[in-house]
């Protein structure tokens, strides 16, 4: 989730329209946080080659809806928010479609569902200030891909985040089952992307 993200749709047109009513469900009921257009984009591209899709933070579904819109026929997407006022309501926005399910519960319900091809860690199990990180082995399958969003472009090494040493990205960039990566999708964003490595031998 990023900050004022809703806001960063005003004035697209070009839009999936399953992303369209979830960002039309963020500004009524006045939640600012949604994943921006730069990062939807990037879960879009991700989706259409995923058979079971994760994500923790549904927020009001506009990541979920990205995701959702990319997917191919046939694709499971699981969605677990904390907040039960905004669990409800994505539900009913998705209720149409049965592949997707939201799941009012802590972060760490997605594991029931697990493992996945494509998991996204936008509401816990990032590990940032100082939360635990979840395990990938016991979350995605080998070569499954793990995202995380919403971090200022690194350009030092090791990365840094207000003047600290940015423990939570230097976690994923350096973690031993997994190929991790930075991508920068605008000036002031950048997005966590990592395959778990397939078994030795």
């Amino acid at each position: 989730m990023s900050p004022r993200g809703t806001a960063a749709y005003d004035g697209l047109t070009d839009l999936p329209p399953l992303v369209t009513k979830a960002v039309n469900l963020a500004r009524q009921e006045g939640f600012e946080n949604s994943c921006r257009p730069e990062h939807g984009r990037l879960l879009f591209a991700l989706a259409s080659g995923a058979e079971t899709i994760g994500e923790t933070g549904t927020g009001c579904g506009v990541g979920l809806a990205w995701l959702a819109s990319g997917a191919r026929p046939g694709t499971r997407l699981v969605s677990v928010e904390l907040d039960p006022e905004r669990a409800a309501v994505s539900a009913e926005l998705f209720k149409g479609l049965p592949q997707v399910s939201v799941i009012h519960d802590d972060w760490r319900e997605i594991q029931r569902e697990a493992p996945f091809d494509l998991l996204v860690l936008d509401g816990g199990g990032a590990g940032k200030q100082g939360s635990d990180p979840a395990a990938p082995a016991a979350l995605l399958r080998p070569g499954g891909t793990l995202v995380i969003d919403d971090l200022t472009p690194a350009a030092e090494w090791p990365p840094t985040f207000q003047g600290q040493v940015d423990l939570a990205r230097l976690h994923w960039l350096t973690h031993p089952g997994l190929h991790a990566a930075e991508l920068r999708l605008a000036p002031d964003l950048a997005t966590l992307v990592a395959t778990r490595r397939w078994p030795s031998g």
